[in-house]
């Protein structure tokens, strides 16, 4: 079955697992720990990205105009915490996942699962 999406979701999704694969190889990403690693070991992870959320929401708009980046992060951080409250049990969450791009043993999937 082919789905035709209405809003572009299987090229958004495949944008912000660009975007976030980027992420990894930035400065956050050159010490042993992203500082979001230490952050959530300290208990503080939900308040970071909430707030992280909010922030890039908020400045939507704002600066730089209608900003790609900033609903990208929006998108990583809200991804992080789902990862913190609903995928505490591994990768195999990710079994439940319907969007074509995201299946079991598809590229995308194990670029996904390789990540979180």
């Amino acid at each position: 079955m082919t789905i035709e999406y209405k809003f572009n979701e299987n090229k958004i999704v495949t944008d912000v697992m660009d975007y976030i694969n980027k992420t990894y190889g930035s400065h956050y990403a050159n010490s042993k720990y992203q500082a979001t690693e230490i952050i959530i070991d300290q208990g503080y992870g939900t308040g970071f990205c909430m707030g992280n959320i909010l922030k890039y929401a908020q400045r939507y708009g704002k600066k730089n105009g209608r900003n790609k980046a900033d609903l990208m992060k929006v998108i990583h951080y809200a991804i992080i915490q789902l990862s913190l409250d609903h995928y505490k049990d591994g990768p195999e969450s990710l079994d439940n996942l319907t969007a074509p791009e995201l299946k079991p043993g598809s590229e995308k999937y194990n670029q996904f699962k390789s990540i979180y």
